[in-house]
């Protein structure tokens, strides 16, 4: 195989790949042993951040943008007419550890389009992992995409040679799925999830009996969600996020903004513009269930049923529950703390820390480094300054808002707008 065909697989599965944005890792552990290739002990991966600031990279590519199905927002649909091309085993193993020698990776994010049946493509990604793994002795990190309805027996197999497996929903409601990918089953991706979940719960018990039970993908799973092809609500959205990570034990759900690809009556036009600030907002809920101790219900219920678009999840559910407030930042407890617009959980820590040897006032809150811009609607202090009483939302929403900044503050007009027609 030439270099220039090479380089042109390359082009064209790379570029397909750029949609898929479930390709982080949160930390993990697979040490180097025997003089191998890569570490990733203790870092994120694909262009993440550890807790140090440093920035990682993978190869982020399709096995083959081939594909079987015709599900209407996929790039790499049968239908669409687009160059394709598939990469060999061997060329892939060859790929990551020629891009690790040259210091252009740390890790390798491999996915496919579905050709033949789902058991003959996943046989393929794991074969990639095998090679890399028992042949090269590569230990970098290695992100395989689980490929829906693939037998358990392949699931299995794996989780132990990949740090962590997904399986995209894509779609976040039943309804969704069925008329967009009318050829796909629900069932097809909770087959997989549901595997890779008993396995995972089965080697930390067994870990802690024998300790040479063989690693099964302990970075865990994901999924992704597509955010905006079809008419789902922030709670549809969000409450099945939920039903994943309780049911599943996923490390992480991520939402996509879609991105339109085609004309199809059934999606949003071409040349609409992608909801990044919907997602942003979906994230920044995603958080507050996962760290700050909310309840998806208490964020998104049958009255409220869409996220704010010009102001943060936390900030719009105090706004709704004024009468918890103000907190007096002296006396709340760690889960009260916690939801007090402009206060994060470093900040918890140490509000809870310094409070040990005196009472707080502004200018220690300050140092803390709370945000004062919003915080100061709902606290109490040892300090009469910035004291706020009986103000209703909407003054107070408009108070913070006009001095405030933000990155997305030019799309909020223009987002709010399509999302309410």
């Amino acid at each position: 195989m030439s270099f220039e065909r090479i380089r042109e697989k390359l082009n064209i599965l790379a570029d397909a790949a750029k949609y898929d944005v479930s390709c982080a890792s949160s930390g993990r552990n697979r040490k180097n042993t025997n003089k191998g290739l890569g570490n990733s002990s203790a870092m994120g991966i694909c262009h993440s951040y550890t807790e140090d600031g440093r920035c990682v990279s993978l190869l982020k590519i399709l096995l083959t943008n081939h594909c079987i199905f015709d599900c209407a927002y996929c790039v790499t649909r049968k239908s669409n007419d687009i160059k394709r091309a598939a990469f060999k085993i061997q060329e892939v193993v060859d790929l990551t550890i020629n891009f690790y020698r040259r210091n252009y990776i740390e890790g390798l994010f491999l996915s496919s389009g579905i050709f033949k049946n789902a058991d003959y493509t996943m046989e393929r990604l794991i074969a990639v992992a095998k090679k890399l793994r028992l042949e090269e002795n590569f230990n970098g990190y290695i992100h395989l995409k689980s490929i829906p309805d693939a037998s358990d027996e392949l699931m299995y197999e794996a989780g132990l040679y990949a740090d962590r497996l997904s399986v995209n929903i894509e779609i976040p409601t039943i309804s969704g799925l069925k008329l967009l990918a009318p050829d796909k089953k629900h069932e097809d991706f909770t087959k997989p999830m549901r595997k890779v979940s008993s396995e995972i719960i089965k080697y930390h018990d067994e870990r802690k009996i024998i300790k040479t039970t063989p690693k099964y993908a302990p970075a865990g799973q994901s999924t992704q969600m597509i955010v905006g092809a079809t008419g789902e609500s922030d709670r549809d959205i969000m409450y099945t996020a939920n039903h994943y990570y309780g049911a599943y034990q996923m490390k992480r759900v991520y939402y996509s903004g879609y991105v339109p690809v085609a004309n199809d009556t059934r999606l949003p036009s071409m040349g609409s513009q992608v909801p990044v600030l919907r997602e942003n907002r979906l994230y920044q809920t995603d958080w507050l269930m996962r760290f700050y101790g909310f309840k998806v219900e208490e964020l998104l219920n049958s009255e409220h049923p869409n996220l704010d678009r010009d102001i943060d999840p936390k900030l719009g559910w105090a706004l709704r529950n004024l009468h918890l407030f103000p907190v007096d930042i002296n006396r709340a407890d760690r889960s009260m703390l916690a939801r007090i617009p402009g206060v994060g959980m470093q900040s918890v820590s140490k509000i809870l820390s310094a409070r040990q040897f005196r009472k707080l006032n502004w200018e220690h809150l300050k140092k803390i480094g709370i945000a004062i811009n919003r915080s100061r609607y709902f606290i109490v202090c040892d300090s009469r300054q910035w004291e706020y009483r009986d103000l209703p939302a909407e003054k107070i929403k408009g108070m913070i808002l006009q001095h405030s900044k933000s990155k997305y503050k030019d799309l909020i007009g223009s987002q709010l707008k399509l999302f309410n027609s």
